[in-house]
């Protein structure tokens, strides 16, 4: 059986490219972080932060969907008064 090759994530790529000796102690020498409620806080804003880009997206989604729905509401109103303005003239 062959191995795969190690899966390399966003947030390592930007701490090697931040500090490459930190990736290393990190991912080679497996030395812990040296302020690991630091980490945990730092942790904890990208969740939120994740938590409100999502929520965000879906509020835009929605304001799509309502604005089609308006839009199409729009038309067949627009429909149903020329439909009656043709048969007022008739």
């Amino acid at each position: 059986m062959t191995q795969e090759p190690p899966l390399v994530r966003a947030s390592e790529i930007g701490l090697w490219s931040f500090c490459q000796r930190a990736w290393w102690l990190a991912q080679v020498k497996q030395v812990s972080h040296g302020k690991p409620t630091l980490l945990a806080y730092g942790q904890d804003r990208h969740a939120r932060h994740g938590r409100t880009l999502n929520r965000a997206q879906r509020l835009q989604r929605a304001g799509a969907l309502l604005l089609g729905v308006a839009l199409l509401l729009l038309v067949v109103l627009l429909a149903f008064w020329l439909i009656a303005l043709t048969l007022l003239v008739v």
